[in-house]
């Protein structure tokens, strides 16, 4: 049994082995005829490929040769738009040049007498600005130096009136006199001119009769004028300034306001403002040619300043005047320098009518240079572009058989003919 068992068991395995023998055969068959195929279809590609690398070839060659093709025919083009534009440029210029020749012939003499006017006033008109600029800033540059100079100035006078007191002090004629001195001196180092800017003790008549004699007249712009008459309160003011004992100090200087006071009660009372031969301001100047006394004045006395106003009267010392007589001076500079401001603004109102009747004339021009533009357009035209054109018409004699000795310019020629070709419009 067990004998009958193994060779049942063999006779499965041989047939397990012939099944497995004849599928691998099988197998083989079948990826032999799958290599064949494959193989075969590899060829195909392969014959494929090698024709699409020959066509691809032969169109890279095909290419090259049009884009040579291409560029030969760019490079003309751009030969051919050069010529062209050299023409045409040739022939703007020779017809702008023409053109010019006869716009300057003609219109030159015209231009020069417009031009030379307005050159002319450009360069005064420039020349008289310059002045009047470096005339401000000289004076701007001087302004420094004057009140440095208003100080000394004040200081030698304060000294010199110190050291004239005593020599003063027993008339007052002197005192007087003494004080319109200081004052002249004043207005002279100020810059300002006797008989020109101011006038000495000028005698007028009242409506009364009675004389009046200002000290000084100061003549302003607009035919104003301004009255200055000098005070000079010398005594009381000494006893003040040398007295030691401050009682004796105190009466002297009571002495001194009360000496001020009527000062201005008579100088009020002259009313030299009312004057009909003078146009004067409605104030008198009082002039206090001692600096000290001055200052003690109003300083002691709050309220004489504003009195002496209240009655028309301005007090003042050598500082205060001298301010206000360079406030004249300015105002007399100002005055000149209207003046030429004025002149300036005719002389510029002037130049500017020039110039906008230059501008009219000019644009005159322009339009009669487009006039003649559009003339020579409309002549050319029937020269040679327009239809039914001269130089057509000379072509067709000479066809007819006219045997002129010279010919037409060929480009001429050619533009007759491209107008008898081209269709009407």
């Amino acid at each position: 049994m067990n004998i009958a068992l193994t060779v049942s068991l063999f006779s499965f395995l041989a047939a397990v082995a012939a099944a497995l023998v004849v599928g691998a055969i099988l197998r083989a068959r079948h990826a032999e005829e799958r290599s064949k195929v494959l193989e075969k279809a590899l060829q195909e590609s392969a014959a494929q490929l090698s024709s699409a690398e020959q066509a691809r070839a032969r169109l890279e060659i095909t290419i090259e040769k049009e884009q040579q093709a291409a560029r030969e025919k760019l490079a003309l083009l751009m030969d051919a738009q050069a010529s062209m534009s050299d023409q045409f440029k040739n022939l703007a210029n020779g017809i702008l040049e023409e053109k010019a020749k006869r716009f300057t012939e003609q219109n030159q003499a015209n231009l020069g007498q417009l031009l030379d006017p307005l050159k002319t006033q450009l360069t005064e008109f420039k020349s008289q600005v310059q002045r009047v600029y470096e005339t401000e800033g000289k004076e701007r540059s001087a302004l420094a130096a004057q009140v440095r100079q208003l100080m000394e100035l004040n200081q030698t006078l304060s000294e010199k009136a110190n050291n004239l007191t005593r020599a003063l002090q027993g008339s007052s004629k002197a005192q007087g006199n003494w004080g319109e001195l200081i004052l002249e001196r004043l207005l002279e180092n100020a810059g300002l001119r006797e008989g020109e800017e101011y006038v000495l003790q000028e005698s007028f008549v009242r409506e009364d009769g009675s004389r009046a004699l200002p000290d000084v007249i100061v003549q302003l712009p607009n035919e104003r004028s301004l009255v200055i008459d000098a005070k000079v309160s010398l005594n009381a003011y000494e006893e003040y300034a040398s007295g030691e004992d401050e009682a004796v100090r105190e009466g002297a200087r009571k002495r001194h306001l009360e000496s001020l006071r009527n000062h201005i009660r008579g100088l009020a009372e002259r009313n030299y403002q009312s004057l009909h031969q003078l146009k004067s301001l409605d104030c008198v100047v009082m002039f206090i040619p001692i600096e000290p006394a001055f200052m003690l004045a109003v300083t002691s006395d709050r309220d004489l300043f504003q009195d002496a106003w209240n009655r028309n009267v301005l007090l003042v010392s050598p500082s205060t005047l001298m301010f206000v007589i360079r406030t004249v001076a300015h105002l007399w500079r100002q005055e000149a320098q209207n003046r030429n401001a004025q002149a300036i603004a005719s002389r510029g109102a002037e130049l500017y009518d020039k110039f906008a009747a230059f501008i009219a004339d000019l644009e005159d021009v322009g339009k009669r240079l487009k006039q003649a533009e559009a003339s020579y357009e409309e002549a050319h035209r029937k020269l040679a572009t327009g239809r039914g054109n001269l130089v057509r018409q000379a072509e067709m004699l000479r066809d007819l058989g006219v045997k002129p000795t010279k010919a037409l310019p060929l480009n001429l020629v050619d533009r007759s003919e491209d107008a008898v070709a081209a269709p009407p419009t």
